[in-house]
């Protein structure tokens, strides 16, 4: 199968896509807030890294720990795709407070440095899912109290789900500052 490696160009498409829409936009710009109590692009973009930051080792610790049970049964169906939960009505939105952004307009980066920290983050989710056997990565479950037992894959593409979502807002905002 090459669902994986979809997945993981995927991450890699639907970041640089956002990032290339912040083109021309000033650091200013980019921690600007649209509202009182909303992110601005800057900590959209943190929130984004921290989540995934926060599920990474979690999948390299459970590889390293489980990786040989799940070997053991790679000859079982699992499922590789799953709706965009965060698109469902009933998805808890409020649960974004647990991924709080460690910038903001008060202590602000260089979208650069934004960039950057993704970009590495990223490279080592690839590396780490590069060149595991899929049959293996798809049996390995974890529980999550939001979303039930996903096994590995499923992990990486609710994690496509959520970078996508905040990434619609940042092309939103991103046109606004260039209107």
């Amino acid at each position: 199968m090459n669902t994986v490696p979809a997945y993981l160009n995927q991450l890699d498409q639907q970041r640089e896509a956002a990032f290339a829409a912040l083109d021309g936009q000033s650091d200013a710009q980019i921690w600007q807030r649209p509202a009182p109590g909303e992110w601005s692009i800057g900590e959209i973009i943190d929130h984004n890294y921290l989540l995934i930051a926060s599920s990474y080792p979690i999948a390299v610790w459970a590889w390293n720990l489980l990786g040989w049970y799940a070997s053991l049964r790679k000859n079982r169906p699992y499922p590789i795709t799953i709706d965009d939960v965060y698109r469902r009505a009933s998805f808890p939105m409020w649960v974004g407070f647990l991924w709080t952004p460690r910038h903001s307009p008060r202590k602000p980066i260089p979208l650069e440095t934004l960039k950057a920290e993704n970009r590495v983050l990223h490279a080592k989710v690839r590396t780490f899912y590069t060149g595991k056997d899929e049959t293996i990565l798809g049996n390995l479950y974890l529980y999550d109290p939001v979303f039930g037992w996903c096994n590995l894959i499923i992990m990486l593409r609710i994690g496509l789900y959520h970078d996508q979502l905040h990434f619609d807002d940042v092309f939103k905002l991103a046109a606004t500052h260039k209107s």
